[in-house]
């Protein structure tokens, strides 16, 4: 690499260039670095993009440097993005362009498909795919800082330089194997907007409800609501101005007072004459006062069937069984949720693995084994199917 490279660039004139040479390819391979310790929202430190040719970096923190003709690139919907373990990037971009990047490759992902394992790091990844060892000593750099070292500038290249190599050669593998397909609806789900969802007013969607009672799901959705908009505005994270436990708690015991509060267990003392609790209170007498007007609906109860014994585990064994065979990690096919509702005998279209690929691969067995056409056994050691005579 040369000094050119390792220096970030700063000026408009350059981030154009460098776009213009991008955009020939019709991929582009993206990764950041950011801060967000103390914040709610993500403070982009640094990007790294690479394509075919074309590799470099920008510093978004120089004066005046309009990001635009990059951000226009990832807005750009007939360029593939490639990515590693996306989520985070991907709600960085999302919030600077107005919605996630579209199409994407999560070589994350694709290493499912590839049998690679689940959830596999960067540096595991590359050793994995191009038999390259990364050095980590810069992993944990302050990216705010400046100036950057080339040691730290030439470790975060490498994010994309590798991932361009790697996307390349994954890419290659699943289309020989007809994988695509497999790994494409997981990385469309990515470039939901709903997942990105930053609106108070859904805010308690990310809480698990414990009570049914009106009252306490209007306190929830008010109280949850609230600590977005504090968040937000105080450029704090969700933790450091009340834990989810904390609002669990208010709109279990619904506290009016000061004093109310303060004898509540999950709620700091004194925490209610802070600056982080302005409006509290009133959030919470807002809600008492008119439930109808903050109360989500009530979760529906679910009247499940039994399951059977011992069928979820014969599934764990069919699917781990159906996962070696063809070097697949088992959570691509079907999840924990998926198993359950299988063995209670439920055969709706929602169940991702009664559809598509997966039903090909997996759930068309495991039909087969709770109704007794197919039968499980080990030999020599390996866990063997056999087709029941009729």
């Amino acid at each position: 690499m040369t000094d050119k490279i390792l220096t970030p660039i700063t000026q408009q004139e350059e981030l154009q260039k460098f776009c213009d040479s991008l955009s020939k390819s019709s991929f582009i391979c993206v990764d950041t670095e950011f801060h967000r310790e103390t914040t709610f929202w993500p403070e982009l430190c640094l990007v790294q993009a690479s394509a075919p040719g074309v590799e470099g970096l920008i510093d978004p923190m120089a004066p005046d440097l309009d990001l635009k003709p990059f951000l226009d690139l990832m807005a750009d919907t007939s360029r593939v993005k490639v990515f590693h373990a996306a989520r985070q990037d991907m709600e960085i971009f999302n919030r600077l362009i107005g919605t996630p990047p579209a199409p994407i490759f999560d070589t994350q992902i694709a290493a499912m498909a590839l049998g690679l394992g689940d959830s596999i790091s960067y540096d595991n990844l590359i050793q994995r795919t191009l038999r390259r060892q990364i050095d980590k000593s810069s992993q944990f750099t302050d990216w705010k800082r400046r100036p950057l070292s080339d040691k730290q500038l030439t470790y975060a290249l490498g994010d994309v330089t590798h991932l361009r190599d790697a996307y390349l050669q994954m890419r290659e593998q699943l289309e020989s194997q007809g994988r695509m397909k497999w790994v494409a609806d997981e990385m469309a789900q990515l470039s939901d907007p709903a997942l990105y969802d930053t609106n108070p007013k859904n805010a308690w969607q990310r809480l698990k409800l414990r009570k049914t009672h009106k009252d306490y799901l209007a306190v929830f959705a008010a109280v949850a609501e609230w600590r977005e908009r504090q968040a937000q505005a105080l450029d704090r994270p969700r933790r450091r101005i009340l834990k989810d436990d904390a609002i669990q708690e208010i709109a279990d015991q619904k506290p009016k007072t000061q004093e109310h509060f303060d004898r509540l267990r999950a709620v700091p003392k004194g925490f209610i004459r802070s600056r982080n609790a302005d409006g509290l209170i009133e959030t919470v007498e807002a809600a008492l006062a008119d439930p109808d007007a903050y109360a989500p609906p009530a979760p529906k109860r679910q009247h499940n069937p039994q399951t059977p014994a011992g069928a979820p585990e014969m599934l764990k064994v069919l699917l781990k069984a159906v996962s070696d065979d063809i070097n697949v990690v088992p959570r691509l096919i079907a999840n924990a949720s998926d198993i359950e509702r299988i063995a209670r005998g439920e055969t709706s279209d929602d169940i991702p693995a009664l559809t598509g690929w997966r039903y090909d691969v997996f759930g068309k067995k495991a039909r087969s084994l709770l109704t007794g056409k197919l039968a499980l056994a080990f030999e020599d050691g390996q866990v063997r199917l056999f087709e029941q005579n009729a």
